[in-house]
């Protein structure tokens, strides 16, 4: 090019009509320059494609013909310009007027990520490759059912080298060579194409999957995709694992992949895979949603059909509750085939109050993340799990707006004291909780609700980084909307409780709704809540949940825990379309289980645990109506406001005792001053100066009465009036312990499950890794032991029962989710396994009610001509179904009815088809083969475990346990569980004791006018030295007074050197009366030894056991224990039973634990444990008021002493 002349007149010109001069060009900004042009005809070829696509899309224009038959009408082809990422020629002026637009979907794409240097979002390239795929999966039905039709039940044929599938001979065909993959090689296949058969429909036809929608270089066996699927379910997605495993097993067998230059392609196949095992998929989905519409047409005329027999129909295996008046419904279609079971029924209405008609469980995970990092691509499958994402944002929305409204007064059962605890307890409570990064994720988790037979139902997509309401108030709205209007519904949720109280407080659910809908709590994280929570919400606690725990969630989340590495890294569509279709599976398989589910529950539940609880209840002694009504009672005390004491007042509490323990000093010290002033010459102003001193201590005395009066505890708890502060506080500060070890034990017990499944160790060496929580314990035991001691009868307060230090009997321990409570609470929790055989029955019922009209369903189908493309899929229903008749047999529907079933649902369908018989049926025939049964050899080595299994579990445990935790010499020694019995029927040769008492009037006891000095007795004829203080001498002198623990062993201890010194006596063993508490409150060997030893017992062959039962008014009993004849024998002046069954329970386990002390200190034989027998020694009450206990007592000890049994009751001359 000529360079540009500098001035005008140097330009070059033109000859011609004058001088013409070219005008110079400017350089110019090319984007202020640049216009658009429109090229003539892009118009109306771009309207031309809208219209073959949408002849595509168009389901009227959906041919399901064979590709091969001369009938068919020509399939319209797919467009030039299908084709894969690598092949397609895209010109940007193309599509410069219909920009793609993804469909709205669960999880759109709606924050903007941070660049990274490479492409996250789907550009247009991805966008037209995703709908040519979608374009042409309807088009693939036929020739995929043709053929799955054409091979089922025979062996796999060679392919030809050239296929073809036109079946006119007029028609121009195309040449493609193809590299196709099967199971065993891959080679090179030419495909015929033509204008009635592309190239698609020809590889599908004869058994092979594109990997691209037009124009694909390679294709693969559909047998192999569909073992892979098969796979798939279980293993879930492995293409990279795929495609490695087939290259390998290729280059073993000889085959291999090379470029033109010879050398061997690193990947050949994973790209290709990648889209053939997506889109097989899809077509399956589709030809599975096609055969559904097919078979719901004919649902929908079984149902009409049978509709005249609802009325007359009965439940055969259940009778129904008469005093509930049930409507007809019928539940949408989707979740009857969901579970059958849960939806199948026709009568609803059942009250909440007994369980209702449907129970379900929802909760939320957050392991299954996606990074924002992974990008996404475009949309390609319709979920059914899922629920769309604006369907969640507006139901958070509307809470957003009522939550800015004053909430609604209500009554509520629970205390909100206790629920305000359990919301700080669970993080699932707390919305704003960040429980993902979001700065690296866009999806947090998943939400999901499913029925009580563990099968999901939906999932809700969490975007958010808490678990928020939001999620499960739409999927139990959306539950809702497809129940009919009389269906009631328990909901089990991990925090249940807070989100009743947000309903009822707040119009975020329609009347209609939540009036029949009742939360509870699931059963593992029941434990966690606050007991009057529990009372309310725990399923074990409420009338009617029976089986139901709501922990079929976390059954769920362990089926998908394969998926948390994948989906994180997959694109955000694709991680939908994964957990949907391993939901599809799982749902599948649990339905077909739901047969096996019933007999376990019937097996487990009803007959086992039901069994176990009806023993406990008969040997309770006490009528059903008893413990009903005291187990109400309970719950109305424990439920009150008054039993959930406010931290604050705890405070107070320890701001008054501070002081007033500063106040009690100081009078002690004023008390020894004016003792040292007063025995010295002392001037008038110093004794003036001490009494003001007095006055001065004595008004802050009072002031600090005003300051607990004004604590108003007796106000706030009417129970302790009168009872010491001390006590007060004390026990509200094992309340407050309490919980915390509640906490602690309940997340120490999940962990030990998880050790011990894993490597079957014992949790007798898992409890040294929880120091603190035994330190805890032993504190709350000391708590207790400190209550006793101070505990009055006449306060009339529940004393707390102590914990067990051993963790296998703390986890079986009741008393452990029970609070320590203020308010008396008297009753055992009854029978929760009330109405648990009835509601299995009613499933039972639904499944086989399911069972016929399915069938009926899919035999009208089967017969109807319209449906003659989906011959095969219908049948591969029926035969499933057919079998379910073997699996879903249980003791609640036996075999006969579905066989009756089959027979009227075949009926039912040849009446609706006006007597179309089976012979234009297709029927499937599967090949069978039948094995013989294994030889006794072929089993022989399954039960022989490696001898290096148990060395193996160790050094797993290693990794985990502290050093030296494993080894078996650190381990608790293992007492044997005692053995024993308890009869009521007295002793043989029962020995009473002669012995006559003085009378009254010949002891006479003269009181002090002042306060008696201490008295103490010093050791001797083996017993430590015993202090009798002025108050203990009280008690003795009083007629009326009832004695404590220095009087009961003091008085033991005189009366064995009384006894010792005038007369023969047997050699004894006495206890003190603290011993026993000491077994209750689990102290350490050496603490009983300790206690224990001065006695001797290992060389008695009598024991003597004091027992003081503190509550519920304070009483002595005595346990003479006889080592060689095993014999209990229990004075009770009184004569009552049911307290013996847990101090006999005591007694035994002090008896095992002495003995295994002496065994190791002293080396004396070990005591038999097992064939005791415990017995009466009275079963008429000898006491006639209520304070002579503690002298029966020693009466009774004295007469053991003399070698007689019990002591006689001389009547009054």
């Amino acid at each position: 090019m000529p360079a540009i002349r500098p001035t005008r007149g140097a330009q070059p010109i033109s000859t011609g009509l004058g001088v013409h001069f070219v005008s110079p060009k400017k350089a110019r900004d090319p984007k202020k320059s640049q216009t658009l042009v429109h090229i003539p005809g892009a118009n109306s070829k771009h309207k031309r494609l809208l219209a073959q696509m949408a002849a595509l899309m168009n389901p009227k224009m959906l041919s399901t013909q064979t590709p091969s038959s001369s009938s068919a009408p020509a399939q319209p082809e797919a467009p030039a310009n299908f084709d894969d990422t690598a092949s397609y020629p895209y010109d940007e002026d193309d599509f410069m007027v219909n920009d793609y637009q993804p469909d709205e979907g669960p999880c759109p794409t709606d924050l903007a990520p941070k660049d990274l240097g490479r492409r996250i979002l789907p550009d247009k390239m991805a966008n037209n490759l995703y709908t040519s795929w979608k374009a042409l999966i309807p088009t693939l039905v036929d020739p995929h059912l043709k053929y799955s039709a054409r091979t089922h039940g025979h062996p796999l044929a060679e392919i030809c080298p050239v296929i073809s599938a036109c079946a006119s001979s007029s028609c121009v065909q195309r040449r493609f060579s193809i590299v196709c993959l099967f199971f065993d090689r891959f080679l090179y296949v030419n495909v015929m194409a033509c204008k009635c058969s592309t190239l698609s429909q020809v590889l599908v036809h004869h058994g092979l999957f594109p990997t691209a929608p037009s124009q694909p270089r390679m294709a693969v066996s559909t047998d192999l995709l569909a073992f892979y699927r098969a796979l798939f379910k279980r293993l879930c997605d492995a293409i990279h694992a795929l495609a490695a495993a087939l290259k390998t097993h290729y280059a073993r067998r000889g085959f291999q992949m090379t470029n033109t230059a010879g050398q061997v392609v690193q990947e050949p196949f994973r790209r290709g895979l990648s889209q053939a095992v997506q889109w097989y998929d899809i077509l399956q989905t589709e030809v599975e949603r096609q055969t559904e519409a097919a078979v719901q047409i004919c649902r929908e005329r079984v149902y009409e059909a049978r509709s005249p027999q609802c009325n007359e129909e009965a439940n055969p295996s259940t009778p129904k509750p008469s005093s509930t008046s049930l409507r007809q419904g019928q539940c949408a279609a989707i979740l009857m085939q969901r579970c059958p079971a849960c939806f199948g029924g026709v009568l609803f209405g059942r009250p909440l109050s007994e369980g209702g008609d449907i129970h379900v469980a929802t909760d939320g995970n957050f392991h299954h993340r996606h990074r924002r990092s992974a990008g996404d691509c475009p949309r390609f499958y319709e979920p059914s799990y899922f629920l769309p994402k604006t369907q969640v944002d507006d139901v958070g929305r509307r809470i957003i707006s009522k939550h800015k409204r004053a909430p609604k007064i209500r009554t509520s059962v629970v205390p909100d004291e206790a629920i305000d605890q359990c919301e700080h307890s669970y993080e699932a409570a707390d919305g704003k909780k960040q429980k993902a990064a979001m700065e690296s994720f866009d999806d947090s988790g998943i939400m999901a609700i499913i029925c009580r037979h563990d099968i999901p139902l939906f999932f809700a997509n969490i975007d958010s980084p808490g678990e928020q309401q939001k999620y499960a108030v739409s999927l139990i709205e959306h539950l809702f909307s497809l129940l009919p209007q009389e269906a009631t519904v328990v909901t089990l949720y991990d925090v249940g409780c807070i989100l009743s109280r947000s309903l009822s407080q707040y119009d975020i659910l329609p009347e209609p709704v939540t009036s029949r809908l009742r939360f509870a709590t699931t059963a593992m994280h029941a434990y966690g809540h606050e007991w009057a929570c529990q009372l309310e919400y725990n399923p074990w606690m409420c009338s009617g949940l029976g089986l139901s725990d709501g922990e079929g969630t976390e059954r769920l989340w362990s089926r998908f825990v394969k998926l948390i590495g994948i989906q994180r890294s997959s694109s955000r569509q694709r991680r939908l379309w994964l957990i949907d279709r391993q939901a599809v599976a799982i749902g599948l398989e649990m339905r077909t289980d739901l047969g096996e589910w019933i007999k376990r529950r019937l097996k487990r539940g009803v007959n086992a645990q039901g069994a176990a609880a009806k023993d406990v209840l008969n040997k309770c002694g006490v009528e059903i109506e008893d413990l009903e009504d005291q187990w109400a009672d309970q719950k109305r005390s424990q439920l009150s406001i008054r039993a959930h004491a406010p931290a604050r007042l705890k405070k107070e509490l320890d701001v008054v005792l501070t002081l007033q323990a500063d106040l009690d000093a100081s009078d002690r010290a004023l008390q020894a001053t004016r003792t040292v002033v007063e025995k010295g010459s002392v001037t008038e102003e110093t004794l003036d100066a001490l009494e003001s001193l007095e006055r001065s201590h004595d008004r802050l005395m009072n002031k600090v009465e005003l300051l607990y009066a004004s604590l108003n505890v007796h106000d706030r708890f009417p129970e302790l009036q009168g009872v010491d502060l001390d006590f007060v506080r004390t026990l509200l500060m094992a309340r407050d312990l309490k919980i915390n070890i509640r906490k602690r034990a309940i997340g120490s017990f999940f962990e030990w499950d998880k050790l011990d499944r894993a490597a079957r160790s014992s949790i007798s060496r898992l409890a040294k890794r929880q120091p603190a929580l035994m330190t805890a314990i032993r504190k709350y035991n000391g708590y207790c032991e400190h209550l006793e001691g101070l505990y009055d009868p006449s306060w009339g307060v529940l004393l707390p029962a102590p914990l067990p230090t051993k963790l296998a009997d703390l986890r079986n321990d009741p008393t452990l989710m029970e609070d320590v409570w203020i308010t008396p609470s008297v009753g055992d929790v009854p029978c929760w396994m009330e109405d648990a055989d009835r509601r299995l029955g009613f499933e039972a019922d639904n499944l086989c009610r399911w069972f016929r009209d399915e069938l009926a369903a899919l035999e009208v189908a089967l017969r109807s001509p319209a449906n003659r493309t989906f011959l095969f899929p219908l049948q591969q229903r029926r035969d499933h179904v057919l079998q379910l008749q073997t699996k879903w047999v249980t003791p609640l529907a036996s075999s006969i009815r579905f066989v009756s079933n089959v027979t009227v649902a075949t009926n039912l369908a040849i009446t609706l088809c006006e007597g179309l018989s089976e012979d234009g049926i297709y029927r499937l025939i599967p090949t069978s083969l039948a094995l013989d049964e294994p030889s006794p050899e072929d089993d022989a080595d399954e039960d022989i475990v490696p001898a290096f299994e148990e060395a193996v579990e160790e050094a797993v445990l290693m990794d985990v346990l502290p050093h030296g935790t494993i080894s078996d010499d650190e381990d608790d020694e293992v007492i044997p569980e005692p053995e024993f019995t308890i009869s009521w029927e007295l002793p043989e040769n029962l020995r009473k004791d002669t012995f006559k008492v003085p009378r009254r009037e010949d002891l006479v006891i003269v009181p002090s006018s002042s306060a008696p000095p201490t008295r103490v007795r010093p050791a001797q004829d083996g017993f430590p030295c015993q202090v009798f203080d002025a108050r203990d001498q009280s008690f003795l002198a009083q007629p009326t007074a009832r004695l404590n623990d220095t009087c009961i062993n003091g008085c033991a201890a005189l009366l064995y050197s009384e006894i010792l010194a005038t007369s023969q006596m047997r050699p004894c063993a006495i206890f003190s009366t603290h011993n026993l508490p000491r077994i209750r409150y689990n102290a350490s060997d050496e603490i009983l030894w300790r206690n224990t030893a001065w006695t001797s017992f290992w060389d008695k062959d009598v024991w003597i056991l004091p027992i003081h039962r503190p509550s519920p008014v304070g009483h002595w009993v005595l346990c003479a224990i006889y080592i060689p004849t095993k014999e209990l024998h229990l004075f009770d002046s009184l004569a009552e039973r049911r307290p013996w069954k847990n101090d006999v329970k005591d007694i035994m386990n002090l008896i095992a634990r002495l003995s295994s002390i002496a065994q190791q200190r002293r080396g004396s034989h070990p005591v038999d444990l097992t064939g005791w027998v415990a017995r009466p020694l009275t079963v008429h009450p000898l006491q006639t008021n209520s304070y002579d206990c503690g002298l029966w007592v020693l009466a009774a000890l004295a007469a053991v002493l003399w070698g007689a049994h019990t002591p006689v009751r001389i009547p009054a001359p």
